[in-house]
């Protein structure tokens, strides 16, 4: 398999999905670039930024970002890989809830969902 494009030394961008963050928004899973280590938020997410953040750099692996969890995505092949451990941290803080963050989750985000 072919690894090319993943950088075990990056540190993850944050705790939470940067372009959430920044913008007021929410998510429901979180995702790891294994190259840059940009932190985005899964496709059954309303805004999709790890996959916004695939198209607009190329990068083609994520790794989840979820406790227990150590799969990543391979945008290219469109499958589950198994991959390198990164550098720390594995995963977000255990007492983030999902979904996240805290306070931003609206009350009817179960409709507001990608399934």
């Amino acid at each position: 398999m072919d690894m090319d494009g993943i950088d075990v030394g990056v540190p993850p961008s944050g705790t939470g999905c940067a372009e959430c963050l920044a913008g007021g928004g929410w998510w429901v899973h979180l995702r790891r670039c294994a190259r840059c280590g940009h932190i985005g938020c899964c496709d059954t997410s309303p805004a999709q930024h790890a996959t916004a953040h695939h198209r607009q750099t190329g990068h083609r692996y994520a790794r989840s970002f979820e406790p227990g969890e150590s799969w990543y995505w391979d945008f290219r092949t469109r499958r589950t890989v198994e991959g390198p451990e990164l550098a720390p941290p594995q995963h977000r803080p255990e007492d983030q809830p999902v979904p996240g963050p805290r306070g931003a989750v609206p009350p009817d985000w179960q409709q507001l969902i990608h399934r």
